[in-house]
């Protein structure tokens, strides 16, 4: 893949989890070598979610919607967005946390860009849980990270719990 990249000539790779989360996508950024910048095309089926409700805490996310429509979870609020939007979702706390549905009749289609920091930190509110996250080569499978893990939220042990 060179450094122009005709949307229309990527192979799409299924992704999702039960019936609620279903997806297609396909990186646009680590194939072409890029090491500080993450972008996937995406597309979403109607009446579902690619990922679940979630706050970054190192890394900005901005979503480039080029075709359907839908709605964004934004903090404690809902936006409507159409093809041509473009949705900007900083890092932050809970008040900065975000998931995309497909509340539309049609694909939704978008650009999904993200900085690449590491190590990053992500809450999910819905589920009470938080995850941490680091050493992920551009365009790998969370498998693949060095170190990845996720707990429940009340899960917390004090700082020197174990120590000697």
């Amino acid at each position: 893949m060179g450094p122009v990249i005709r949307l229309d000539s990527l192979s799409l790779k299924p992704h999702g989890h039960g019936e609620t989360f279903q997806a297609e996508m396909a990186s646009l950024a680590a194939p072409v070598g890029a090491k500080h910048l993450g972008a996937r095309l995406m597309r979403v089926p109607p009446g579902k979610k690619a990922w679940p409700f979630h706050a970054h805490h190192a890394n900005d996310e901005m979503f480039v919607v080029l075709s359907g429509s839908g709605t964004l979870r934004f903090g404690k609020d809902r936006h409507e967005f159409a093809a041509g939007d473009v949705l900007m979702c900083p890092a932050g706390g809970k008040e900065t946390a975000h998931q995309i549905l497909n509340t539309g009749e049609e694909d939704l289609t978008y650009i999904a860009i993200s900085s690449m920091r590491e190590p990053d930190v992500m809450e999910y509110p819905d589920s009470g849980k938080w995850g941490a996250f680091a050493g992920s080569p551009p365009g790998a499978k969370a498998a693949d990270r060095t170190f990845a893990h996720f707990v429940s939220a009340d899960a917390e042990v004090d700082y020197w719990e174990g120590e000697s």
